[in-house]
């Protein structure tokens, strides 16, 4: 008798896409400044991780560690959910930060708290869906964002810990993919050229079987973002981000600014960022 293959769908809802909008309102509104190594971001992330409990998610660290600043060594928090399907040892990684801009007055609706926010939406995706075969990992970084200027310690903390983390739990990770700015209510993503071709070409099937091929573009820039410590690590890593957040189409005006509200981003960016990835995992799973 031949093998059956049953098919994976995997639906980011309309429900999900509301979760995420409200979480990262919440997280505007409350968590507001989340600066990385302050009260404020250790709030928020203590707060993330209790969302996701909430939500029934059952394997949720936070992730406490010290590490070197230009103000000297700091304390930050890592938020960590595993979502363990099968006894495989192939995971996919999904990140995305939550902490502002250090020092200037910006909210972080859509650069840190949309794609936070989402990945509370895909938890709870996540923990319903049946028939995964494969692992996945969704991290919650903090300090992203850099002091003064990108250098060896200065940004990147959180994701050079993540690292560490997947290392020493020996996990075999294929994929990793950090999201980005990705609520804009004029959404247009963008794959940086950092980042692996399989991925790429992945995200790029994806965005085609949702019916949204135009939503989804690669760039010829790089761009430093939470992937860039998991490539130097030798992981196939890929960012997908919108850099055109602003007031007229092409512009980027928005960012880091007092501009970055909720105003501007929507829920219908999310459900589509969603959907998106989504469909990236049902890729996966076949591959």
């Amino acid at each position: 008798m031949p093998a059956v293959f049953l098919a994976i769908v995997l639906q980011f809802t309309p429900q999900e896409a509301k979760l995420s909008f409200d979480t990262a309102q919440r997280l505007v509104e409350n968590f507001t400044p989340r600066d990385a190594g302050t009260a404020g971001g250790r709030i928020a992330a203590k707060w993330l991780a209790f969302s996701l409990k909430s939500l029934g998610v059952k394997n949720v660290q936070e992730d406490v560690f010290f590490a070197d600043s230009p103000l000297g060594k700091m304390r930050f928090t890592n938020v960590v959910a595993e979502f363990k399907h099968s006894n495989t040892s192939k995971w996919t990684v999904l990140l995305s930060h939550y902490d502002t801009k250090r020092s200037i007055k910006c909210p972080g609706a859509n650069d840190g708290a949309s794609t936070s926010a989402l990945l509370v939406g895909l938890s709870k995706m996540l923990s319903s869906a049946k028939g995964l075969k494969k692992n996945y990992l969704l991290i919650w970084t903090d300090a992203e964002e850099c002091i003064y200027d990108y250098s060896a310690n200065d940004g990147l903390q959180g994701s050079k810990r993540a690292v560490e983390h997947v290392k020493s739990r020996y996990y075999d990770v294929e994929n990793v993919i950090c999201l980005d700015m990705l609520g804009d209510k004029d959404l247009k993503i963008e794959i940086p050229s950092n980042g692996s071709g399989r991925l790429a070409r992945t995200v790029i099937r994806a965005a085609k079987k949702i019916g949204e091929k135009n939503l989804v573009s690669l760039s010829p820039y790089h761009v430093i973002d939470d992937h860039v410590p998991f490539l130097k690590a030798g992981y196939e890593a890929i960012d997908l981000i919108d850099f055109s957040y602003g007031s007229a189409p092409g512009l980027n005006d928005y960012w880091h600014t007092e501009n970055d509200v909720m105003k501007n981003i929507s829920v219908g960016s999310l459900l589509k960022s969603g959907s998106l990835i989504a469909a990236v995992i049902e890729d996966i799973e076949r591959q």
